[in-house]
């Protein structure tokens, strides 16, 4: 029998309307309101809504506020919760001030939150002013002592950089130290890892566990001839269904028209980082 289930979305890239972001343009909370609007329409009802960071493209306060006003009419709609964790396109003291209505801070932005049963941990895996991702230690430690206690239902823990070694992403886009947080996940109650950041849908295990890297709701990401990387007018979201057995993940695709949006190559996004 099915305990509940929720939806997964992330990559999202917005920003306020009337700004000079390169996105700008392709109204990327417009796709966030349409996509909340299927959700809806085709009568899903989600437990729970969660979004795996780069809410933004390099966003300041006033996109967080913006941001806040899309995931709000969402989880009107929808009538549940709508949870975030930050990404690399983040900004932790903007988000903080802006979406989160709090004083300005840095501090890593990590929660634990039941649903019906299932507990959703989100985990905060940006680096300031990096591509790739790491879970610190003060979350490593408070991630351990959280686990400790089993939830009804089992664990769900999102963050933005997938523990899965991706075909076609260099090494120093992914999270830095999948191992440590592999053994923290490991013999817990843990029955799923959703993440972002590839804009490409990859589902397979890490130590056991079902982890799912999802297609972005801004655009999809395609490896392309010469060792490019391709960015396309995609857009789509996962329903992920938990059951005693564990849980299974159905991908659903709007309509798009696959128009590639821009590239560039892995190489010069390695060396970017260097």
């Amino acid at each position: 029998m099915e305990k509940l289930k929720f939806v997964h979305l992330t990559d999202t890239h917005m920003n306020a309307p009337d700004t000079s972001n390169i996105f700008s343009k392709l109204q990327l909370a417009e796709k966030v309101r349409r996509v909340f609007g299927h959700i809806h329409d085709n009568a899903i009802s989600p437990a729970f809504v969660v979004i795996t960071g780069d809410l933004s493209h390099e966003g300041n306060t006033q996109d967080y506020e913006y941001i806040r006003t899309i995931v709000d009419e969402g989880s009107a709609l929808l009538g549940v919760p709508v949870y975030v964790v930050l990404g690399n396109h983040d900004h932790r003291a903007p988000f903080r001030e802006g979406f989160l209505r709090e004083e300005p801070s840095e501090q890593p932005y990590h929660y634990s939150h039941t649903i019906k049963g299932v507990r959703l941990i989100g985990l905060n895996s940006q680096v300031k002013g990096q591509h790739h991702g790491e879970i610190d230690a003060e979350q490593l430690a408070w991630l351990e002592e959280t686990l400790r206690m089993p939830a009804e239902h089992g664990t769900i823990v999102a963050l933005h950089h997938p523990l899965l070694n991706i075909n076609g992403m260099p090494a120093d886009h992914l999270l830095a130290n999948p191992e440590q947080l592999g053994a923290v996940l490991e013999g817990k109650d843990v029955i799923g890892v959703v993440a972002g950041h590839v804009h490409t849908n990859n589902v397979g295990t890490y130590k056991g566990i079902c982890h799912v890297a999802a297609t972005g709701t801004a655009f999809g990401g395609e490896a392309a001839e010469d060792n490019q990387f391709k960015m396309v007018d995609f857009c789509g979201y996962n329903v992920v269904s938990v059951f005693e057995e564990g849980i299974t993940v159905q991908t659903v695709v709007m309509p798009g028209m696959q128009e590639e949006f821009f590239r560039f190559s892995m190489e010069a996004a390695a060396a970017h980082n260097e």
